[in-house]
């Protein structure tokens, strides 16, 4: 085992049987003139969180703009955070619109969410979209870290079929998509996306390790050991005390997947097939997906990641708030307010996680702030009413400050019709990675700053 320091992150890294564990920032290994730069130019993160179905607007949208507004019954699960999440009204996926191809509006808000691309209306294999906003950013910053992107959901979906009025179900369960013709797959098995961070080597190396690792009964943390009682040596108490903290907490992440691992499974009356090794409860398998994207960033093991919290037309129930009936079918309720009432619980419980993950980025301190401060979390749907399918006017929050280059802690509108990929513009520029155009752009966001 050793302990290695990389050019690349300047991050101290632990080895141990088939572990490559890299560390937070840790002053106490660097000297000032390092420690200042990296203060100064923390790296940039980049998040999508999608969910389908689009919301119920009304308890959604907040009455007042710019700061201080009122909290809306579904936004209201961010008040830990407001001061660090902007809630931007009026954004819209033309080409989410049938224009002139009929039904599939599910299957199109998945395809269009990152992309701003009409996809072609074909159940075949001549699928075509375009490529996703994160990918773009992958292609000009992916270099830098270990894994150019990572990709999440908690819906398996399938990659092939008619999944949606003559769509490919390629369209409805994924958003990330490398060209107009590939989509990137999803992982939705935590303990996959746990060995593929912190596993060392290739797939089948990793793999064979991890096996070992089970079979030994250990943590991955106990084959980093004797690097970390070394490195211990080596620190001031204040990152004594963070490599603590961290280590604990990715001993608590690992604890959680395998207590996973070990629960009976149960049968449960659900629309959609459960992967082997998926957390029964619904909730513990989002906020896992949210742990491994904390640590991906923290450790610098990625920058840019993609989380859909359920595939594009989702009938899944949400039995842990007592709304037994299926999401889709709720989406469209024709008026009805006891299905309202429903519906806005279950974009209450998803906002409740987004929650989660952005007081997580908060809570781990970066340089002369947070990993939240230098981060960007785009959480929305491509779907505004589940009802009436529409596609203006989306519900969209942008949480984090990307270094101080976002003025968070306001509802703005921008203009009707605004194009949701000049959002996306705006993103890529803070986040290094610009481009001139992407999907349907017009132009940026101007005002993500005052």
């Amino acid at each position: 085992m050793s302990i290695e320091t990389s050019r690349l992150t300047r991050r101290t890294v632990l080895r141990g049987l088939g572990v490559s564990l890299a560390l937070p920032w840790m002053e106490s290994l660097a000297p000032r003139t390092i420690a200042a730069e990296a203060n100064a130019a923390a790296p940039q993160r980049m998040a999508f969180m999608f969910v389908p179905n689009g919301v119920h607007l009304p308890d959604w949208t907040p009455k007042q703009y710019g700061y201080g507004y009122e909290l809306p019954h579904i936004l209201s699960p961010l008040a830990a955070v407001q001061d660090d999440v902007m809630v931007i009204s009026g954004l819209t996926h033309d080409k989410g619109r049938a224009n002139g191809d009929g039904a599939g509006d599910h299957a199109r808000s998945a395809s269009v969410f990152l992309t701003g691309a009409q996809p072609r209306k074909t159940a075949g294999e001549n699928i075509r979209s375009g490529i996703s906003v994160d990918q773009v950013a992958a292609q000009g910053a992916g270099r830098a870290t270990r894994f150019a992107s990572l990709e999440l959901g908690c819906e398996s979906g399938r990659s092939a079929g008619n999944c949606d009025s003559g769509y490919s179900c390629a369209y409805s369960s994924n958003v990330s998509w490398s060209g107009e013709s590939t989509p990137v797959s999803k992982e939705t098995n935590p303990r996959l996306v746990f060995e593929r961070l912190f596993g060392d080597g290739d797939v089948a190396g990793r793999d064979k390790n991890a096996v070992r690792r089970d079979q030994l009964k250990k943590s991955i943390l106990d084959f980093i050991a004797d690097d970390a009682r070394r490195l211990q040596s080596k620190l001031g108490g204040q990152d004594q005390q963070k490599l603590d903290e961290f280590l604990n907490g990715v001993r608590e992440v690992e604890q959680r997947i395998q207590r996973t691992d070990d629960e009976p499974k149960i049968s449960i009356d659900l629309d959609y097939p459960i992967p082997k090794g998926q957390p029964d409860d619904y909730g513990e398998h989002i906020r896992l997906m949210c742990d491994m994207m904390v640590l991906a960033f923290q450790t610098d093991r990625t920058r840019i990641a993609t989380f859909m919290l359920a595939d594009a037309g989702s009938n899944r129930s949400y039995r842990h708030i007592n709304v037994s009936d299926g999401h889709h079918d709720l989406s469209h309720h024709r008026g009805d307010a006891n299905k309202h009432a429903k519906i806005r619980e279950i974009n209450r419980f998803h906002v409740a996680q987004l929650a989660y993950f952005l007081e997580k980025l908060k809570s781990i301190p970066e340089g002369d702030g947070t990993l939240l401060d230098n981060s960007m979390i785009c959480y929305g749907s491509a779907i505004s009413d589940g009802d009436r399918h529409n596609n203006e006017n989306l519900p969209v929050v942008l949480a984090g400050h990307a270094g101080g280059r976002i003025d968070t802690g306001r509802h703005i509108r921008v203009r009707p019709e605004t194009p949701m990929c000049n959002l996306f513009l705006s993103m890529l520029d803070r986040f290094g990675t610009p481009v001139e155009f992407m999907g349907d752009s017009t132009g940026r966001v101007s005002e993500l700053v005052v």
